[in-house]
C-alpha cells in the first residue's frame, strides 16, 4: 500500500494571481490528493471568507477591524487546533495569516506576530505557495476577471496589487514554512499545479510530517 497522501498547503498572493483556481485544481490533482473515481468534499478553506459580517464582501479573518481583533485571533487559534486534531488529513488554504499581516499593516499600521501560528503549522508540515505575476501582466488579468466579477470596482487600482505583491514577498521571506514562489504570469493552471506537485514531492510535503 502506498503512503497516505495528506498534503497541507497555504496559497498566498495578491488578487489576480489565480489562487482560488489553483486551490480547486490541486484538490483534483491525482499527485496531490490521489486518483479520484468519484467527487467528494474537498478540504478547501479560505481566510477571505467574509464570516464576520452579514453582508456580501464584508469582513473576515484578513480584513477585520480593530474591535474584531480578539475574534480574529480566536478564529486563528480554532483553525490551528482543528488542523492539529486532524493532522492526517489534507488541507488546502486559500489565503491565511500572511495576507492578514499585509492587510492589517496597510490599513491600520498594525503589526501582527504569527510566530506562534507558524511554529505549529510547520510542525504539521504545512507548505507555503506564493503566487505572483509580472507587473505588466496585471492589466490583461484584470480584463479577464471583469468578465465574471460580481465586485468589479475592487480591480480599479492595479498599482495597489503590485504594492501588495511586494509587501507579501517581504512577509513570505520571513516565514519559517517551506516556501515555493509560483509565477503565474502565463495563466497556465495545469502547468502551475504540476509545478506545485513536483515541489511538494521533492520536499516530502505530500505525506504526514
Amino acid at each position: 500500500m502506498s503512503p497516505k497522501l495528506c498534503p497541507k498547503i497555504i496559497l498566498e498572493g495578491t488578487r489576480l494571481t489565480h489562487k482560488t483556481d489553483i486551490a480547486f485544481a490541486l484538490n483534483e490533482h491525482p499527485r496531490i490528493v490521489g486518483p479520484r473515481k468519484y467527487r467528494y468534499h474537498s478540504p478547501l478553506i479560505s481566510g477571505e471568507w467574509c464570516a464576520f459580517t452579514n453582508f456580501p464582501w464584508g469582513r473576515g479573518l484578513i480584513n477585520f477591524e480593530p474591535q474584531e481583533e480578539a475574534l480574529a485571533m480566536e478564529t486563528y487559534r480554532t483553525w490551528m487546533r482543528l488542523f492539529e486534531l486532524q493532522r492526517y488529513y489534507s488541507w488546502i488554504v486559500d489565503r491565511f495569516h500572511i495576507s492578514t499581516r499585509m492587510y492589517q499593516r496597510q490599513r491600520y499600521g498594525k503589526e501582527y506576530d504569527f510566530g506562534w501560528l507558524e511554529e505549529r503549522l510547520d510542525a504539521l508540515g504545512f507548505h507555503l505557495i506564493f503566487c505572483t505575476r509580472s507587473p505588466e501582466s496585471f492589466e490583461a488579468a484584470r480584463a479577464e476577471r471583469l468578465k465574471v466579477s460580481g465586485n468589479p470596482t475592487q480591480y480599479d487600482d492595479l498599482s495597489l496589487f503590485m504594492k501588495e505583491q511586494e509587501m507579501l514577498r517581504s512577509f513570505v521571506g520571513q516565514s519559517r514554512l517551506q516556501t515555493f514562489e509560483l509565477n503565474i504570469t502565463d495563466d497556465n493552471i495545469p502547468r502551475a499545479v504540476d509545478s506545485i506537485a513536483d515541489w511538494m514531492e521533492r520536499t516530502g510535503g505530500l505525506w504526514a510530517k
